[in-house]
């Protein structure tokens, strides 16, 4: 059965997080300068912090030296982060997701006694996933066989090496990420290889991306002639595992707490500002307008987040699946579409209650509502959701 109630050490880990968002995160995301869309510089104090409590290797075993944070644990620090910066929880969850596989079941051991220590002991150590192909091919070239996608990276086998070629686009932390998870297609081959790729490696490059567009730090990574030593080559199918690991519909529904946290933070907004602003003689709560679009506000966010660690408990729970106490479908899809529309209106909801103020560049409704925006093209985007869920629920699968 799927059980609300939280662990004790749950409830300690969010109260933790919570308490260090509050003291530490809020008080410099609020400041006017960061008010700004083109101002969405990495607030590095506050990472190395973040570091220092794990949640940088938050989903990473214990063995490793992670915090082997379940799929329920990682959605709900992911909320409590973006509750007082949603680039800052992107950072922090892209590299915990990535290191998870990464340095996991898809590396060898010689491969962790290489990198892994170098990792777990730099707090601001972060890694990028290049996938092979863009998430947006799929609903542009929808009507294509899927390997027709567009591969975005090539590798030339020279000696016991890889030369790599190409680009990939629209990677999260690759401005910042000190290794990049390289997926490309080799030479004569289908199937994409995956590389363990330090950033200081020669002849990479990093073009970042205009901030305002994305959340956290995001860039286009160009390969012209990168030389890669063969024994940096993950295991098996690795492309295959970290897309669907990072982006499919079992993915953990990372990106969606994080736009709860977006909703939530400009929810409480609200409410603090309706019980203390005065206007026709009371409160703006006592208002019957402004009380039904609050209440509607937390109606949006309390489906979002059961949508959410309903998701995040499936993937805990396989056999929920397979003793069909759930039907099998691709529940992260499904809430992507729900939590980033009913967020994006909860958050418009949240501002009209400031009136004026709340559409003003150096008020915090303004980020917000921006953010929210962000969420509804974040990934694949919803429209691109649809299809996997209709594919799922036809039974149908592009060739």
């Amino acid at each position: 059965m799927f059980d609300l109630r939280l662990s004790e050490e749950q409830l300690e880990i969010r109260d933790t997080v919570r308490e260090f968002v509050t003291n530490e995160v809020r008080p410099v995301a609020i400041k006017p300068e960061r008010m700004e869309a083109l101002d969405r510089s990495p607030m590095w104090p506050q990472l190395e912090a973040a570091s220092q409590l794990g949640l940088r290797t938050l989903t990473l075993s214990e063995e490793l030296g992670g915090a082997g944070a379940d799929a329920l644990t990682a959605v709900i620090v992911a909320e409590e982060l973006a509750v007082g910066d949603p680039d800052l929880a992107t950072t922090l969850i892209e590299t915990s997701a990535v290191a998870r596989h990464a340095f996991g079941p898809l590396a060898s051991d010689a491969q962790r006694a290489k990198f892994l220590e170098a990792f777990t002991g730099d707090d601001r150590f972060h890694i990028a996933y290049a996938a092979s192909r863009a998430d947006t091919d799929i609903g542009v070239n929808y009507h294509l066989p899927f390997e027709s996608g567009r591969i975005t990276a090539t590798a030339t086998k020279a000696g016991d090496d890889w030369i790599l070629n190409g680009e990939s686009h629209c990677v999260t932390n690759a401005p910042i990420a000190k290794m990049i998870v390289v997926s490309a297609r080799p030479d004569g081959g289908v199937t994409p290889i995956t590389l363990l790729v330090p950033r200081e490696t020669p002849n990479l490059r990093v073009n970042e991306h205009a901030a305002g567009r994305f959340h956290g730090s995001c860039g286009e990574v160009v390969y012209k002639g990168v030389r890669v030593p063969g024994a940096n080559q993950l295991a098996g199918e690795a492309d295959s595992a970290l897309t669907g690991a990072m982006t499919g519909g079992r993915a953990l529904p990372l990106l969606q707490a994080i736009t709860l946290g977006i909703g939530r933070t400009a929810y409480e907004n609200a409410v603090e500002y309706a019980g203390m602003r005065v206007q026709g003689g009371k409160r703006l709560i006592e208002h019957q307008a402004i009380a039904a679009k609050l209440a509607d506000c937390a109606i949006r966010l309390e489906a979002a987040r059961n949508m959410i660690w309903k998701a995040a408990w499936a993937l805990d729970h396989p056999e929920a699946v397979s003793d069909r106490s759930i039907d099998d479908l691709p529940l992260t899809s499904m809430t992507h579409v729900f939590v980033t529309e009913h967020i994006h209106r909860a958050t418009k909801d949240a501002a009209e209650v400031f009136g004026a103020m709340g559409v003003m560049r150096d008020m915090p409704l303004h980020k917000h509502i921006q953010d929210a925006r962000m969420s509804l093209h974040s990934g694949a985007g919803v429209d691109d959701a649809r299809l996997v869920i209709a594919e799922a629920i036809a039974g149908y699968r592009r060739d």
